[in-house]
């Protein structure tokens, strides 16, 4: 009976997908997390800077396998996150999606020759960046 629970629960944890939610305005976070709340297998964890985020990942078995971050971030912004996940052999290909209030046109340009996977300025809709994360993690068909 134990091992069928041991190898339930290993299951569990081999089919479950960790976003990291890198946003310091906590009413973002909300409403990105609650977006995310219904795929199955996916499971969500919350950084309020990149340092913080940066923590997360460094830590053995963090599991995170995909990023959702903001640009204008305390301290250090998103744009220093992306570059050092992307920098990083074991994060290089980790899908990221940008949402930002940055009003600089030049963004969504810059945030793409960073081969960020999707970029939504805020405003957002909750549904398509759901959508989007669905699927570069393999939950619904492109």
């Amino acid at each position: 009976m134990c091992e069928n629970n041991n190898e339930m629960v290993q299951s569990i944890r081999e089919t479950t997908r960790t976003v990291l939610i890198v946003e310091d305005c906590a009413n973002s976070a909300a409403t990105i997390e609650m977006a995310l709340l219904g795929i199955p297998q996916v499971s969500v964890k919350l950084a309020a800077s990149v340092m913080e985020a940066l923590r997360i990942m460094d830590t053995p078995n963090c599991g995170v396998q995909a990023i959702i971050t903001d640009l204008n971030l305390p301290r250090m912004d998103g744009f220093e996150l992306i570059r050092r996940i992307r920098g990083d052999q074991r994060t290089s290909a980790m899908p990221i999606i940008v949402i930002s209030a940055d009003t600089d046109p030049e963004t969504p340009e810059r945030v793409a020759r960073m081969k960020v996977d999707a970029f939504f300025a805020k405003p957002f809709s909750p549904a398509l960046v759901r959508r989007k994360l669905e699927q570069l993690l393999g939950a619904t068909p492109p």
